[in-house]
């Protein structure tokens, strides 16, 4: 459920309880029950609501609730929209919950809803995110992230560097390295035979040298290498278009050079249906896009669009994902 001072439980709550996700999958929250009951009642989310040990006890049917309590956040040792260090160690533990069951297989996917990074730290948890928890609890190297909105797919190079330091990483064997796990991260989603392009780091790809080198110098070289071992590969594909080709069916994903390059093109284009997919877990885990927005929390107005779509996209990809 997230942090249990931020939007979370709300969100989850709202989202259980929605015809597109009870139609689609059976759904329970790993959280605090009493935080869950209050985020109904604020909310005026008329439900059921089940305290279970395990998913295979859940009632899973229209206007039902299903949580495993962790028991582990007063309603009344924290305050709504504030940093508070029992949330961020509360959040912690709901994550090794979730960790927990999908590796043993008792369910198939994890959907994640927003925690807060000051409230990891006051709770003294030694990670900065979601990614990085997961990570550390399954002995991960380097996952890879993946957005997709409607039916476009974007990877990302590099992420939470500054844009000078994300240009010195745009080096042909990172390329090559990302754009092979790229495409195993695809197949174990059930995705094959499509596209991959790059997409280009300078305004219209470089214009062969004309404004920059790294596409001459880095990105056509891996392009060739990758196409060479039977990869399907396209780039630089300039990045004021690649976006618009992949929506249009042209490639199975966009390889993103720096963060905000696919961050702009997939929330500009629906910010709320955007979806985090965490590739290289031994479990499917998606993720709502969104911080915990404290400013709204406990006002019953938060959008549970976001959440919603996570779950979504987490059954769509389910039934195809191969566990390694």
């Amino acid at each position: 459920m997230g942090d249990p001072a931020g939007i979370g439980p709300e969100i989850a709550v709202k989202a259980l309880t929605d015809p597109q996700v009870t139609e689609t999958s059976d759904c329970f929250i790993i959280g605090d029950a009493e935080v869950i009951a209050d985020a109904a009642k604020y909310s005026g989310v008329d439900c059921k609501l089940y305290r279970i040990s395990n998913p295979s006890e859940g009632i899973y049917e229209a206007g039902t609730v299903n949580v495993i309590d962790l028991a582990n956040a007063d309603p009344g040792k924290f305050i709504k929209g504030e940093v508070s260090g029992l949330c961020g160690r509360a959040s912690y533990e709901y994550i090794e919950k979730s960790a927990a069951l999908a590796i043993t297989g008792a369910c198939d996917a994890v959907a994640t809803a927003p925690i807060n990074k000051e409230s990891l730290r006051a709770g003294a948890v030694p990670y900065i995110g979601h990614t990085e928890i997961l990570a550390g609890l399954t002995g991960t190297t380097d996952p890879i992230t993946m957005f997709e909105v409607r039916n476009m797919r974007i990877f990302f190079l590099t992420r939470h560097v500054s844009l000078r330091n994300a240009c010195g990483m745009v080096t042909k064997e990172r390329i090559v390295d990302f754009a092979k796990r790229c495409y195993a991260a695809l197949e174990k989603l059930g995705v094959s035979g499509g596209t991959i392009a790059v997409a280009g780091l300078n305004p219209h790809g470089g214009e062969h040298g004309l404004f920059g080198s790294e596409e001459v110098e880095h990105v056509f070289p891996a392009v060739e290498l990758l196409r060479g071992e039977g990869y399907s590969v396209e780039g630089p594909v300039s990045a004021d278009s690649v976006f618009h080709l992949a929506l249009q069916g042209r490639y199975a994903a966009v390889l993103s050079l720096y963060h905000d390059q696919g961050h702009i093109a997939a929330k500009t284009l629906d910010f709320e249906r955007t979806v985090s997919i965490t590739n290289g877990l031994p479990f499917l885990r998606t993720s709502v896009d969104h911080g915990t927005a404290f400013d709204i929390a406990g006002k019953g107005i938060a959008s549970p669009v976001s959440m919603t779509e996570a779950i979504k996209v987490a059954a769509k990809y389910a039934p195809y994902f191969t566990r390694s």
